[in-house]
């Protein structure tokens, strides 16, 4: 027995062998290999592992080999997964209120966004992880969403009937594209590129940055020129994983993540106007949407906006807090413009 057992206290006294963590921490992630994202979130980890001494390991399953939002979570339920990288509706289940920058219609520009988010953002993630049990590192700006297609949409009319695609959870813009006569048709990510092939959809919301990455683009041919929605994405880590780490280990990945997801935030932002570019290059065409009809969908969109938060789709004092930043903002703009 003393020889057992000081053979098991010289296994645990042994440095691990070369290679091995203490902790892997498994994420998966819809960003292709090969693409900037995946690219510095291997580097972070790399970084990671160098702070803890090889005691945390980040490994990354990207392109969307973990299967949609749900089957991600569900991995993540049973252990066999630790995190994912989601969109705000992804999460919509565990944690409602993320979906409220993106509500439909909301925000005209990233100036208006940056207000809000410098005001709400700190609140969000420390809710999320209160909540939901989920930690997370920050959001990163996608861009707006605006509407492509392989007809050109400038009006509402032009909108009545056609099958546009919302992604799994967005009870709300399901709703809106209801109130503005379209056909809303549900699907995960990973299934969008076949819809539009299929014919399953014809019109998607999507940043310039996404459908060029996603490979979207070459299945459509316009692009109206009005951001329909703030599209941002985080990545979290379950809090029972992330809670076996130590309290050191614990700052280093916040620390080194946080990091990431800003430079991501500020990178993603830029890279917008020139995805719209490569958009225009690879020869989609920009239509304009007929300006005098705008007011009549943004109070359609509002109306159900505020039905949806009422019902309880996200917080409605943390809606009604988000429009007021957002009036308050446009009010000292309005002002600033009329001051002589």
């Amino acid at each position: 027995m003393y020889r057992l057992f000081a053979a098991l206290l010289l296994a645990v006294m042994l440095p691990l062998p070369a290679g091995a963590a203490e902790h892997t921490l498994k994420i998966a992630t819809v960003s292709p290999e090969g693409s900037y994202w995946m690219t510095r979130m291997r580097q972070g980890a790399a970084e990671i592992a160098e702070k803890t001494e090889g005691r945390v390991e980040l490994k990354f399953y990207g392109g969307g080999v973990m299967g949609n939002d749900k089957k991600v979570l569900r991995k993540m339920r049973v252990g066999q997964l630790h995190g994912g990288t989601f969109t705000s509706g992804g999460l919509a289940e565990q944690f409602p209120d993320l979906q409220l920058y993106g509500l439909p219609l909301v925000f005209n520009s990233f100036d208006e966004v940056r207000h809000v988010r410098e005001r709400m953002d700190a609140d969000l993630m420390r809710r999320l992880e209160e909540e939901a049990g989920l930690v997370s590192f920050g959001i990163a700006s996608g861009g707006f969403a605006r509407l492509m297609s392989n007809q050109p949409v400038a009006t509402l009319d032009d909108l009545k009937g056609k099958k546009i695609w919302v992604p799994e959870g967005d009870s709300i813009s399901y709703a809106a594209m209801e109130a503005l006569g379209l056909a809303p048709v549900t699907l995960p990510i990973t299934d969008v590129l076949t819809g539009l092939q299929t014919g399953l959809i014809e019109i998607i919301g999507s940043p310039a940055v996404g459908a060029v990455v996603l490979q979207w683009h070459t299945k459509v041919k316009y692009v109206s020129d009005l951001p329909v929605s703030y599209v941002y994405a985080l990545l979290v880590l379950d809090q029972r994983a992330f809670g076996r780490l130590s309290a050191a280990d614990q700052a280093v990945v916040r620390e080194v993540m946080e990091k990431t997801y800003r430079e991501f935030d500020e990178v993603n932002e830029r890279d917008e106007a020139k995805a719209t570019e490569a958009l225009m290059k690879a020869g989609l065409e920009s239509v304009p949407v007929d300006r005098s009809q705008v007011p009549a969908w943004r109070e359609l969109v509002a109306r159900v906006n505020r039905r949806m938060a009422e019902q309880g789709a996200v917080s409605k004092d943390q809606f009604d807090v988000m429009i007021d930043h957002l009036e308050s903002f446009r009010g000292e703009r309005h002002a600033a413009d009329i001051d002589p």
